[in-house]
């Protein structure tokens, strides 16, 4: 048999990053950053790819803007 309570349920407590301060969770952030580029594990774009990443912006930009009739 199920047991019923009247008792609305408790919201989730908040855990981890969500707890800290905005500044602390940035600083260990940029920690991650820097480990990751002196490790030569991020990536780093080019101006070609920034530049190709602009341009599909912009491009979807322009298709999703109704003309004027």
């Amino acid at each position: 048999m199920i047991e019923t309570t009247n008792e609305t349920p408790r919201p989730r407590a908040k855990r981890g990053f969500a707890v800290m301060d905005p500044t602390r969770v940035r600083e260990i952030a940029s920690m991650g950053g820097r480990t990751a580029h002196a490790n030569g594990r991020a990536h780093e774009f080019t101006s070609e790819e920034a530049r190709a990443a602009g341009k599909k912006r912009h491009q979807r930009r322009v298709e999703a803007t109704p003309t004027a009739t």
